[in-house]
C-alpha cells in the first residue's frame, strides 16, 4: 500500500531498519485507508469512517480484526510508543474532509493539515526514537503541516475537477480571485503571487520541521530528510512551471528523488559536524 499510494514516503521508508520500517508502512496503511473512505465519499461514508475508527481503537486496545491493516497496526502500537491521540485528530481531520472543503481563514486550512497530515509525525517520531521531547514533537508536526500543504497547492486543479477547494476564501479575497477564477483555469500574475507566498509558507514549515530531524535517532534520520527533501522538490517543479497547477501536476521524477538520498545524507553530515 505505502509503494502504490505515495512513492516519495516509500522512498524514505526504504531507509527506516526492518521493524521500525514495518511499523511505519502499517502506520501509514491504516491513515491511507480512513483517507480512501473520507475521498471516496457515498451515502454510508460517515458509517464507514466509523467503522473504521473503531477498528484503529481495537488495534490499540489489543484487539485487532481480521484485516491485516488491523493486526499490523495492533503489532505497531505493541512494539512503539505510537499515541492513540493522533489518530484521534486523524480521525477529526477526516470528518473535516466529510463536512466540506472550504476554508474561510489560513487558521482554518493550517488546523486541516495538522489533523490530516502533521499528526502523522506524532506517530512516526515515536518508532524512530528521538530527543528533545515536546519540541522534537513540534518540529515533527510542522514537517507533516508542510508535506499536506504542498498536496495542496499541486492539486488545485485536480481537486477542483472534484468539486473541492482547499485554498482559504481570505487568502483567495487578499488577492482578488475567487473560486470562479480558479474554474477558469488561467495563471493570471494575481494567482501566482497567491500561489508564491503560499509555497513561502510552506518551504518556513518545512525549514522548521527539518531543524527536528537530527534529534531523531539512527537511520530514521535519513528515511524523514530523504522523505522531506522530496516532498520539497514538489514545490520546486511547481515553481519552474511558472505555477502552473491547473494543467499540469507538479512531480519529483524517480531519478531526481534517487539523487536525493546521497543529498539528505551530506546535509545531515554537515549538520551534525
Amino acid at each position: 500500500m505505502t509503494r502504490e499510494h505515495s512513492k516519495t514516503f516509500y522512498l524514505g521508508s526504504r531507509c527506516f531498519p526492518g521493524r521500525q520500517r514495518a511499523a511505519v508502512w502499517a502506520v501509514y496503511a491504516a491513515c491511507r485507508e480512513g483517507d480512501d473512505i473520507a475521498d471516496g465519499g457515498g451515502p454510508d461514508v460517515d458509517a464507514r469512517l466509523g467503522d473504521w475508527w473503531s477498528r484503529v481503537q481495537g488495534a490499540f486496545a489489543g484487539r485487532p480484526g481480521e484485516h491485516p491493516t488491523d493486526r499490523a497496526l495492533a503489532w505497531a502500537a505493541r512494539e512503539y510508543p505510537i499515541p492513540l491521540g493522533a489518530f484521534a485528530e486523524l480521525h477529526e481531520g477526516l470528518r473535516m474532509d466529510l463536512r466540506g472543503h472550504s476554508y474561510a481563514s489560513m487558521d482554518d486550512l493550517t488546523l486541516y493539515c495538522r489533523r490530516v497530515a502533521g499528526v502523522v509525525g506524532f506517530m512516526i517520531a515515536p518508532i524512530s526514537g528521538y530527543e528533545g521531547g515536546e519540541a522534537t514533537l513540534d518540529k515533527a508536526l510542522r514537517l507533516g503541516q508542510a508535506m499536506q500543504l504542498t498536496n495542496i497547492l499541486r492539486d488545485v486543479g485536480e481537486d477542483l475537477s472534484l468539486g473541492r477547494v482547499y485554498l482559504p476564501a481570505e487568502v483567495l479575497d487578499r488577492y482578488g480571485l475567487c473560486r470562479a477564477d480558479l474554474e477558469r483555469g488561467v495563471v493570471t500574475p494575481e494567482y501566482c503571487a497567491m500561489l508564491r507566498d503560499l509555497t513561502a509558507q510552506a518551504r518556513a514549515w518545512y525549514a522548521e520541521g527539518r531543524a527536528g530531524i537530527p534529534l531523531l535517532r539512527g537511520r530514521a534520520r535519513l528515511a524523514v530528510a530523504t522523505a522531506a527533501r522530496a516532498y520539497e522538490g514538489i514545490l520546486d517543479d511547481l515553481e519552474a512551471a511558472g505555477y502552473d497547477n491547473f494543467n499540469r501536476r507538479a512531480y519529483v521524477s524517480g531519478r531526481r528523488k534517487l539523487m536525493m538520498l546521497p543529498q539528505a545524507w551530506w546535509e545531515l553530515r554537515s549538520f551534525s559536524a
